[in-house]
C-alpha cells in the first residue's frame, strides 16, 4: 500500500484519537476531576500495555490541548472534503 506521500498528498497525516467528551457548559471542576482520573488510568501499566499492543502510543493531554486537537482535525478534514467535493449518500 502506498504511503500518503507517495499517493500525492506530501505532510498528510492520518491519526486516531480517543478521548472523552462531555456535554457544553460541563463544570470546569468537572472536567479537571474527569481528566485527573484519566490521566491516572492512562499512567497504569496495564493500560499502557494494553493500548501498545493495538500498535498505540498512549498519549495525555489537557481539555485544552484536546479541544485544540480536534478543531485543528476538523479543519484538516473538512478541506480534504471541500477539495474532493465529497458528499454524504
Amino acid at each position: 500500500m502506498p504511503t500518503s506521500q507517495e499517493s500525492g498528498l506530501p505532510g498528510f497525516e492520518s491519526v486516531l484519537h480517543y478521548g472523552l467528551l462531555g456535554p457544553t457548559g460541563m463544570p470546569k471542576p468537572i472536567v479537571d476531576k474527569l481528566n485527573h482520573a484519566m490521566r491516572q488510568v492512562a499512567a497504569t501499566d496495564e493500560i499502557k500495555k494494553r493500548i501498545n499492543n493495538e500498535g498505540g502510543d498512549p498519549l495525555t493531554s489537557t481539555p485544552e490541548e484536546y479541544a485544540a486537537d480536534i478543531d485543528q482535525e476538523e479543519r484538516k478534514w473538512a478541506a480534504l472534503i471541500k477539495k474532493l467535493n465529497l458528499k454524504v449518500e
